[in-house]
Parts: structure tokens; sequence; C-alpha cells
């Protein structure tokens, strides 16, 4: 069969999809003979009827298979994480080194940010040097003997996604969860891995800010990546509040190197959440992998791999000689009291007005600017406890940034943080 309009009415006719079907879509969005009008139709018909886990685990085998797909002979096994995006969200770059000084290995395939979170490609790129672009003998190379790289995804990886991807934009499908699923699952799964953590974000920074879609979102990617012969789980997180005290590119790498070299925190609190979900998926265990943290065999990994993809050898040592920072830091003034409530999605578009991110696909970003010091929820701010700090190239901006940074947050009484891990699907 070559032509996909059945497969279309099929869907749309709730009958779902199944594994030809999957296929023929899938090749047809990546060599063309699907059509704009076809994967517009395709799209709207998932979103309206829905394909079910098994529609869904089929979608995603196809779409991987679409491209190049990785293999590995590794002494060790080969795991991820993905995460939904959220405001101070560092993860990747101390989970990654991490688990590789745990003797896993990590081909970690990221992305840039878009909207109001950041990316974790662009925060690599402010370190000097560090090329995301690696031909993959390089990549190969770099995973086997450093344990962990972090690069940016080739056009051979899942083209049917990428396609699928602005057809959904255009088609106002993007809010699918088996569509969502299927794109996310599919280019990690590219990457050959035997394990996934997902790291599925709630609250008022999140993608899905509402608990119920966080929980269907985490419910649909465990699932099917478990059906498709991945072992995954996920946990539901929080985002009411930033995870990190800085969010801007430079700023945040500068964070994770703290962590990396044993600052206590919520970013290190969900590192080693995550990183025991992988542990428990591999089959090794509920070890308390904060002792590679103490003693730096994480901070040597995260090191390896810069130096390794191009960055400084001594970044650890000497990381305010090669991070840039921003000329001007203004501090963002608060009355008495205690924050009670971040609308942390309008932080994350304050540092995207500053030149931190970009509103569309390839703008340049500023990697010295952001904010640092963000007060959490309970704290107490006021005079000489200002709400955040603010990383500006000029005083304009950085006047504009103070603004909205402090309309940002609500003082009052209480304001006690919820959990930060809310939940956990899996096995």
């Amino acid at each position: 069969m070559t032509d996909p309009r059945p497969v279309i009415a099929a869907i749309r006719d709730g009958r779902g999809l199944d594994g030809p079907g999957a296929a023929l879509i899938a090749q047809g969005l990546a060599d063309g003979s699907v059509s704009d009008a076809q994967a517009g139709a395709f799209a709207m018909a998932v979103l309206t009827r829905g394909i079910g886990v098994p529609g869904r685990v089929a979608l995603t085998r196809a779409m991987r298979d679409s491209g190049h797909v990785l293999h590995w002979d590794l002494p060790g096994p080969v795991v991820d994480k993905h995460s939904t995006g959220g405001i101070g969200d560092t993860v990747s770059l101390i989970l990654a080194p991490l688990l590789a000084a745990r003797g896993m290995f990590v081909p970690m395939i990221s992305g840039r940010g878009l909207g109001h979170t950041g990316g974790t490609l662009d925060k690599l790129e402010a370190i000097p040097g560090y090329r995301c672009d690696q031909p993959e003998d390089d990549f190969r190379r770099i995973v086997r003997t450093v344990g962990c790289a972090i690069v940016a995804a080739s056009g051979d990886f899942a083209p049917a996604d990428r396609r699928l991807y602005a057809i959904r934009d255009e088609s106002a499908t993007v809010e699918s969860i088996d569509l969502i699923t299927a794109s996310i699952l599919s280019k990690k799964f590219a990457a050959g891995l035997q394990a996934l953590v997902l790291d599925v974000k709630a609250g008022s920074g999140a993608f899905l800010r509402k608990a119920e879609s966080s929980q269907r979102l985490a419910q649909a990617l465990v699932e099917t990546a478990n059906g498709a012969g991945c072992a995954a789980s996920a946990l539901i997180t929080d985002m009411d509040q930033p995870l990190a005290r800085s969010a801007g590119n430079a700023l945040e790498v500068a964070e994770a190197i703290r962590v990396l070299k044993g600052e206590a925190g919520a970013l290190r609190d969900l590192t080693l959440a995550l990183g025991g979900e992988i542990l428990r998926l591999v089959g090794q265990g509920h070890e308390d992998l904060s002792d590679l943290l103490d003693s730096g065999a994480a901070a040597e990994a995260f090191a390896r791999m810069v130096a390794a993809q191009g960055g400084p050898a001594d970044l650890l040592e000497r990381p305010d000689a090669h991070l840039a920072q921003a000329p001007v830091i203004r501090p963002v003034p608060a009355p008495e009291g205690r924050v009670t409530a971040i609308d942390v999605t309008a932080l994350g578009h304050s540092v995207v007005a500053l030149g931190g991110g970009r509103v569309r696909a390839g703008e340049r970003i500023d990697p010295r600017v952001g904010l640092s010091m963000l007060a959490k929820l309970g704290e107490q701010a006021g005079p000489g406890r200002p709400l955040a700090l603010v990383h500006a190239a000029d005083d304009a901006a950085a006047e504009v940034a103070v603004a909205a940074v402090g309309a940002a947050y609500r003082l009052g009484q209480g304001g006690l943080p919820g959990p930060l891990v809310r939940d956990r699907i899996g096995p």
C-alpha cells in the first residue's frame, strides 16, 4: 500500500493506526510522498480521534526508523533522560556525567531553546569552543571514551518527526498527546537507548501547566516507551518555581558546575532522583549516587566531556575566566514579605527579552544575560534581600527586566513550596 488516504481515514473513523500504516505515513513524511495536506489531515485525525497505546508505539517506531538509528556495543547500559523543559533546569549537564561516572553511557541528543524555556545546547555553547555539532564517528568516540556526550541531532535522525513537527504547528495540532509522545520518543530512540527517564514538569513554568495534563503525558510516554522495548519511567516534577537559582545560559552553566562540585539544592536533589530512576530501570538497585558528586567523580567526567567537545580543559577550575559575564547587574527590589507565588513563565520570558533566548528558530542569543539569586517560594524578601539579580547587556534592558521580574513575584504570608517530585509513573 502506498496511498496514505486509507490510513488517514482509518484514524478518522476510530479504527486506529497499525504498524504498516504508521510506516507508510512516516516514510512518506520523510521522503515527501505524503503531501502537506495529507500530513495535516493525519495530524488532525490523530488529535480528534486518538490512536491509543498500540498506535503510539507503531508511530514512534516508524518515525524512529524513518532515518538513521544508532546501535552500540559498549560495556555498560546506554541510557538517557528527557525533560519537557523548565526555568533553571540544567539537570542534563549534571546527570550525564554523573551516570558516566557510574559506568553507564549517555549519548544525549539535545535541542535548543524556543519560547520561554532554555535549551541544553544553548547552555553548553556558552562554554567557549564547545561544539554541539559532532560527526557521528567523533560522537561515538566521545561516548565510548568519556561515557557521555551532549550533541545536536543531525538531519539523519527521525526526519519524519522534523516534518511532522512543522505541520503540527501549522495545523493547530501541537497539543495532541499522541503526537507529542511520538515526537519526543522517536528522536530519543534513534540514539539506540536501553533505558530512558522522563522529567515531566507541572506548574506555572511548565509546557503543560495543569497536573492532569502532565499526568496524561507522563503516562503516555512511559507506556509507549516500554511498549517499544525501551525501559522507561517518569517523574512529574514541580515547576511552580525555578528549579535552580539562575536562569540564562552562562549563569546556568556556572550553577551546574557548583552542583558538580557539591553544592546542595533542588537542582542536585532532582538530578539524584532521576539518576536513581535510571539505576532502577537497568536493574542496578537503589544506590545513592551522591557520593559521585561529593567525591568529584562526576565533575571530572563533565570536564572530560567539555574538553573532548572542544571546550577549555580548565573550565571547572576557572569558570569565571571562561564564562562571559554581563556588563550590567541590577537587583530586583521588593517590599518586606515572603514569596507566596511566582509566575515562572514570566521569568522565562524576561530572560528571552534580555536576549538570552529566542522567539524564532535561528535567532542569535546572548549567553551572558539572565537572572541569578532567584528567590524561591516561602523565602523572605525586602530591603537588602532582592528577588533576583538581573544580568543585562545595557541599562535600558536591565530596567525593563527589573520591572518584569518584580511583577512575576507575589509577596504575602505563607507560600511554602510543594514537593519537588509530585508523582512517579512507571514499573
